[in-house]
């Protein structure tokens, strides 16, 4: 009965067909998802399972993304963000004794970029220290680490924007010097690499997102990814409750001593299943979710590839134009896995940022302006206690002045001239 249901729903997707963008009458977005049959297939089964919360396709999935993003321990969560906080939150576990992260202590991260990079920071007590990043990387600037350092300073959190890596090797030695944690945030970035090793890998604890727009989707969903393993354990932790026990999902007494624990100041024998360690969280996906990110992810190789070169072909397109825009360029010593593609409005170009991605949007071509732009200038951080170092100059010119556009799989040639033809039109005032 099940092959049965399958094959009708094959056969459903086979019929619906896949609806293609046409340039100048359908909307172009800036991102996606890129779903086959398979995908769907994947989380029909999952659902026949009536299991519904965490399971068989979950531990598939954990094992086989850690695999690919070089990693031991791979930890899925309901979405990148909550990734990040239970990232964050687990250098805060007691059980790192003197490297714990409190209170008060200082962060080290970028002022241009998503609030939930910087807001597990400001969540738990501590204080971010903001610094600038590179003009067109628009990466963490480097050469301000040693200035933002600081007695209070325990950690660095910073993300890959854009799928474009920071230099990710200069960021662990500063952090190996300074016995400080670093944190990646690799949402925008699964498959980047940097000196030849993959994205996450760097950090002592690094963090995916799998949201429709990102490079795989699950729907919502994400990651927390690590070689340690007592970090694995205490994310396990955050994540699950908050609890000591590490029983699997539906599993009960995995340790064989399940009753047979001693805690101070607990009644002895205590359901080592109802002992929590941690101020934590449910931040579990459901087995659907994960299905879909087993079918995804063997696809995405494919889907890197795909984006790469809609980024190298958008670049040679608009290069003419570099009187008026200034046009991406990858970091040196990185490989990207190119999320979207920015662009800076120079000052030259007789239209700004604004009048370009309104005349975008009005000719149905998706744009988005570099996340957050500014933190220190949003409403959110007007109040909050932060320490900044220099003038930000650059972050304060991707607020203004930058925006991307797509160029993720479902994107053509086609769909691309179409994109730099409008842009060469707005930027000389063509007709």
């Amino acid at each position: 009965m099940r092959e049965e249901i399958l094959n009708k729903v094959r056969e459903y997707f086979q019929a619906s067909g896949q609806k293609k963008i046409v340039p100048g009458v359908d909307y172009i977005p800036v991102s996606g998802k890129v779903i086959d049959e398979e995908d769907l297939l994947n989380v029909v089964d999952a659902s026949l399972d009536m299991w519904f919360t965490t399971g068989r396709f979950a531990k598939e999935f954990e094992k086989s993304f850690a695999e690919f993003m070089h990693q031991r321990y791979c930890l899925l969560v309901n979405s990148g963000s909550s990734a990040n906080l239970v990232a964050f939150a687990t250098l805060t576990s007691p059980l790192l004794g003197d490297r714990m992260v409190k209170a008060g202590d200082e962060v080290i991260t970028v002022a241009a970029g998503f609030p939930t990079t910087v807001n597990p920071i400001v969540q738990h007590g501590c204080v971010p220290v903001f610094i600038d990043v590179e003009r067109d990387t628009h990466q963490i600037d480097i050469t301000k680490l040693e200035d933002a350092r600081s007695a209070k300073t325990k950690a660095v959190m910073v993300a890959h924007t854009l799928g474009n890596p920071f230099n990710a090797k200069a960021v662990r030695e500063f952090c190996d010097k300074h016995n400080f944690w670093m944190i990646e945030d690799c949402c925008d970035a699964a498959g980047a690499k940097f000196d030849g090793k993959m994205v996450g890998t760097f950090g002592d604890i690094a963090t995916v997102s799998f949201y429709p727009a990102h490079h795989i989707t699950m729907g919502e969903g994400g990651a927390v990814l690590t070689n340690e393993h007592k970090l694995k354990k205490i994310a396990e932790s955050m994540r699950d409750w908050g609890r000591d026990c590490w029983c699997p999902t539906g599993k009960d007494n995995s340790c064989n001593k399940r009753f047979g624990w001693d805690f101070e100041d607990m009644p002895a024998g205590y359901d080592h299943k109802y002992v929590y360690s941690h101020v934590g969280y449910n931040l579990k996906v459901s087995d659907m979710q994960a299905a879909l990110g087993v079918s995804q992810l063997k696809k995405l190789p494919g889907f890197i590839k795909a984006r790469n070169a809609n980024f190298k072909y958008l670049k040679q397109k608009l290069s003419h134009l570099q009187d008026y825009i200034s046009l991406p360029e990858e970091t040196k010593g990185g490989e990207a896995s190119w999320f979207g593609f920015p662009i800076t409005v120079k000052p030259s170009s007789p239209k700004n940022r604004n009048e370009i991605t309104q005349f975008l949007e009005k000719n149905k071509i998706g744009t988005r302006l570099l996340f957050a732009g500014n933190l220190l200038r949003q409403p959110l951080y007007k109040h909050v206690e932060k320490r900044v170092v220099g003038d930000l100059t650059n972050t304060d010119i991707v607020m203004n002045d930058v925006f991307w556009v797509g160029v993720y799989p479902a994107l053509r040639e086609e769909h691309l001239d179409y994109i730099a033809l409008k842009i060469e039109e707005c930027v000389k005032g063509s007709k």
